[in-house]
């Protein structure tokens, strides 16, 4: 007596739980409609245009910022500046460049021996190169320039070593117009020198200069890279303050 044929049951049954739905892109089979509309395609002309417009709002925003960044850096922080007159020798050559701090002036006021970075007078000259000088003279100090060819401040003769040296490597000494050999700095003024004293137009021409003339205070050079480092400002312990 033969059973019921159940492995051919179980071969049909598994046939219709292992079919799955039939793809619309059989020969011979319609395709399956739904609601009669076509099938997206990939890629819409309207999602592209508004990609591309995306992408030009992402740089002009990019440019805006770093433009900001750049004005602010510029104006409120620090700011190069190339040095070009000889009157710094050999602190500073012609050509070089340093960068003038803007920031920490605002809290840390200009002191002696600081090189300067400033607008020149303009009753003395209608050149709107900023000059570069050091600061010798603070508010309320007296500078004079005595025929021993040195700088005094407040009674004390300053010690200058980075004046500029001769062919002999010998200071040159610093000179002053006989009708005006001594200055007292008014309040809100510096009184300021070139290092290459023979070759720079400075107080001694154009008087104190107003702490609102100076635009910063240069403290490293950069380029040449050879010339790479830190300005150094030297110390007058010697110098009492004014009285």
């Amino acid at each position: 007596m033969r059973g019921p044929a159940h492995g051919s049951n179980r071969s049909r049954g598994d046939a219709h739980q292992l079919q799955g739905p039939v793809p619309a892109c059989i020969p011979g089979r319609p395709r399956r409609r739904t609601g009669g509309s076509r099938s997206p395609t990939l890629y819409s002309p309207v999602v592209d245009r508004r990609g591309n417009l995306g992408c030009l709002i992402e740089v002009v925003e990019t440019l805006v910022l770093t433009l900001v960044i750049f004005f602010v850096i510029q104006n409120f922080i620090a700011q190069p500046y190339q040095v070009q007159q000889m009157s710094m020798e050999h602190t500073l050559e012609p050509g070089q460049y340093v960068l003038v701090d803007k920031l920490t002036p605002r809290w840390d006021g200009y002191n002696r021996g600081d090189i300067i970075v400033f607008n020149p007078p303009p009753s003395w000259t209608q050149d709107p190169t900023p000059f570069i000088k050091r600061v010798i003279g603070e508010p309320g100090d007296t500078v004079e320039v005595k025929e021993d060819g040195l700088v005094y401040v407040n009674g004390v003769a300053l010690d200058e070593p980075y004046t500029y040296k001769n062919d002999q490597g010998v200071n040159e000494p610093t000179e002053a117009a006989p009708d005006q050999p001594k200055w007292v700095v008014p309040a809100g003024d510096l009184f300021l020198l070139g290092d290459h004293r023979q070759k720079s137009a400075d107080s001694r021409v154009f008087g104190p200069v107003p702490i609102s003339s100076v635009i910063g205070r240069a403290f490293l050079r950069y380029w040449p890279i050879s010339t790479l480092g830190i300005i150094q400002t030297p110390s007058y312990p010697d110098v009492p303050p004014p009285d």
